[in-house]
């Protein structure tokens, strides 16, 4: 994205928490940023579409936060799935997305509606993958049903605790207390049998296709926390991975050269994880090696 375009997705983003979104106007958008009508539409098609890309740019970057958090983490750690849940909320409060999202559902408009559906999906997704990371295989048939809840909870313990409280400062006490709460739903789930939604649904609702393609970076950090859990005892192991983690995740341009020599010093615990991450790697860093 050109430094051009990012202004105008700022400007916009300011525009439509301090007016709303319905009430900006494209002229109000186009004297805010400085920019010509046709400047506008060569970046956007429409106003929806800027603020889907307001959207992107934010959840990007969270994203990016979010997951750079377990970086030389035990992923199996429930205290960093904790933390990762407090920073996604205070990012989504301190961008304002709340406010945005409920006005997109109260104006009807059924192509935002179904961009910010897809996202609120995404999100559980994401629960369901980290409680899944935290837990073990026992618990995989209930992991969407405890996202669900864990989605539910979370919104509605910390709406009316600080009703009650009137604290602004106690978003980890919530947000642990929600977390541990799940935690033992899912063992009662697991005891019981009982299952609401089956997980494999996802796929489903959200399918993975070329319009709705997940970042390469996410699909490695999920492989590499995979495999830090089948041998999380092995130091030198998890250290290695670290490396190829962090180099891929907080560098620009990976060293292609130096994660392959890491690799090739490695012994596959699962050799199928193994071979899907090299071929991530191969595909994606192939013109930087």
């Amino acid at each position: 994205m050109n430094d051009r375009k990012r202004h105008v997705i700022e400007k916009a983003h300011q525009l439509f928490i301090e007016k709303g979104f319905q009430a900006t106007s494209i002229q109000d958008i186009l004297d805010y940023s400085g920019i010509s009508k046709g400047t506008f539409y060569n970046y956007f098609s429409s106003k929806n579409e800027l603020l889907m890309d307001i959207f992107r740019t934010a959840f990007r970057k969270m994203e990016n936060e979010r997951n750079g958090m377990l970086l030389g983490k035990d992923p199996g750690d429930a205290e960093i799935f904790i933390s990762q849940i407090e920073y996604h909320m205070t990012a989504n409060r301190e961008n304002k997305i709340i406010p945005l999202f409920e006005e997109v559902f109260f104006s009807g408009d059924k192509e935002l509606k179904q961009f910010i559906e897809v996202g609120q999906l995404k999100v559980l997704r994401w629960f369901a993958e980290r409680l899944g990371q935290i837990t073990d295989e026992s618990t995989q048939p209930y992991l969407l049903d405890a996202a669900i809840m864990l989605n539910g909870i979370l919104l509605q313990n910390i709406r009316f605790h600080r009703k009650a409280t009137s604290e602004t400062s106690s978003l980890q006490l919530v947000v642990r207390y929600s977390v541990t709460r799940i935690l033992n739903m899912l063992d009662e789930l697991v005891f019981s049998g009982e299952q609401l939604v089956p997980p494999e649904i996802m796929d489903k609702w959200l399918p993975v296709s070329n319009t709705e393609e997940l970042d390469w970076r996410v699909k490695v950090h999920s492989i590499i926390s995979r495999m830090k859990k089948l041998n999380c005892t092995n130091i030198d192991y998890v250290r290695k991975l670290n490396f190829i983690e962090e180099e891929i995740l907080r560098s620009s341009s990976p060293r292609k050269f130096l994660i392959d020599s890491v690799l090739q010093t490695m012994t596959a615990i699962d050799q199928n994880e193994f071979n899907v991450l090299q071929a991530i790697i191969d595909e994606n860093l192939l013109e930087k090696a």
